[in-house]
């Protein structure tokens, strides 16, 4: 009996050992699993390099990864991870930095484990506050948008720029009458008429069957008086101004028959200024203002008043706005009024009207000409500069431009060749 007890006790050992080294194991495994579900106690959970993740994508077991490389791989992408934030623009920088505090750990790594390397950033569109040059863009495209681009150029540079100014802006009104359909009214048609065929109309006192035709329907029947007198120039420059508001157009501006229209120039001086704002725009024929009395039968309530204005003979331009502030003292035919109660002519009353009543200056545009001028000291070097030409036979003698190109029989006022020395192009003229 003695004998199998010492016989059974290195037994009891070895079986005591094994137990103790089974429960070992497992408590190892234990610890191992434990780690690899929750990382260790002072280490957060990093992505996995990219081979894994998109086995993890592609529905594959990951190959077995001990605790050592484990560590050095996490180590590895950390420092990748941290290359990759500096190498992004600020703003990618404070958004993800916000993403991932406001996340717990383990899901913004999860999210960036499946995208962070297959993402392409250059994709990502940053959006910024409207800036200056954006309100200026945005305004040029807007037709409605001159008062918005105007309050943001002045928060922005204390300098309201105007919004682009196209030829479809304008609405261009030419005075005439029934005598001068085949001269003046003919001369224009083949001419300058041909760059703004759907911006110009012609304000007349007849109808004219041929000349409707020519000017595809442009040409309107005031039904004013035949003549050159003031009650017949107001009348028609009052049916200019009420078609004018009609249109909705930007901008109006008037010229008489002997007027030769530099169009490109006309749009470009109008881009200058805002059509938003009260701008009265032309050239005065006098060299002080005009002193008039309002009231020249009762002298004791006799008032003298000065004002400047546009000579009709040269053309003016108004804005949108100025004519809105003039619609209820002249639109509606009110215009004829005033001309009879001063007993002047139509620029004159337009000037009357804008500088006396409504206070708004006269811009002097020096590119504006009339008849009233010497024509042959505008050089031929600044035709492209110069808005409008005219022409006027006085004292037996044409007064008009300097400018080569066809014979004074065949181009007595010159016309034809200031429009082939602008516009070489046209058919009608020789070829240089």
């Amino acid at each position: 009996m003695m004998s199998l007890s010492v016989l059974s006790l290195p037994q009891r050992y070895k079986r005591l050992l094994q137990a103790m080294t089974l429960a070992v194991a497992v408590v190892y495994m234990t610890l191992l699993l434990y780690q690899s579900a929750y990382g260790y106690p002072n280490f957060q959970l990093q992505p996995q390099p990219l081979s894994s993740s998109s086995q993890l994508l592609d529905g594959n077991e990951p190959a077995a990864i001990t605790t050592t490389q484990q560590l050095q791989q996490q180590q590895q992408h950390q420092q990748q991870q941290q290359q990759l934030q500096h190498s992004l623009p600020p703003t990618t920088q404070t958004a993800s930095s916000f993403a991932s505090s406001a996340a717990s750990p383990i899901t913004p790594s999860l999210i960036i484990r499946k995208d962070i390397h297959s993402f392409n950033f250059s994709d990502i569109e940053v959006s910024e506050r409207p800036t200056a040059t954006l309100l200026t863009e945005l305004a040029r495209r807007s037709r409605n948008g001159e008062l918005l681009h105007d309050l943001s150029q002045r928060a922005v540079t204390a300098t309201p720029q105007p919004p682009t100014t196209e030829l479809d802006d304008i609405f261009i009104s030419v005075k005439t009458t029934k005598n001068y359909h085949d001269t003046r009214l003919a001369l224009i048609i083949k001419t300058w008429f041909q760059l703004a065929r759907d911006q110009t109309w012609f304000f007349t006192d007849t109808d004219d069957h041929y000349y409707q035709e020519k000017t595809k329907g442009h040409l309107i029947n005031t039904k004013c008086s035949q003549g050159h007198f003031r009650k017949a120039l107001c009348c028609k420059m009052s049916a200019e101004l009420d078609i004018f508001l009609e249109s909705g157009k930007k901008w109006f501006c008037h010229f008489d028959d002997d007027n030769y229209v530099n169009v490109p120039r006309l749009v470009k001086l109008l881009d200058e200024y805002s059509p938003s704002v009260d701008w009265y725009l032309g050239k005065p024929s006098i060299s002080s203002p005009l002193e008039i009395h309002l009231d020249n039968k009762n002298t004791t309530t006799n008032k003298k008043i000065t004002f400047w204005f546009a000579t009709g003979g040269a053309g003016f331009c108004l804005s949108r706005a100025l004519t809105l502030k003039m619609l209820p003292i002249a639109g509606g035919g009110k215009f004829i009024s005033i001309g009879d109660k001063i007993r002047f002519p139509d620029d004159v009353t337009m000037g009357f009207i804008i500088e006396h009543l409504l206070k708004v200056p006269l811009t002097v545009v020096d590119n504006f000409h009339s008849h009233l001028e010497p024509m042959e000291f505008i050089r031929s070097d600044t035709f492209q500069d110069q808005v409008s030409f005219s022409y006027a036979h006085m004292k037996n003698q044409w007064n008009v431009i300097k400018v080569d190109g066809f014979d004074l029989k065949t181009d007595p006022k010159r016309f034809y060749s200031l429009h082939c020395q602008l516009f070489p192009y046209f058919s009608f003229c020789p070829p240089r």
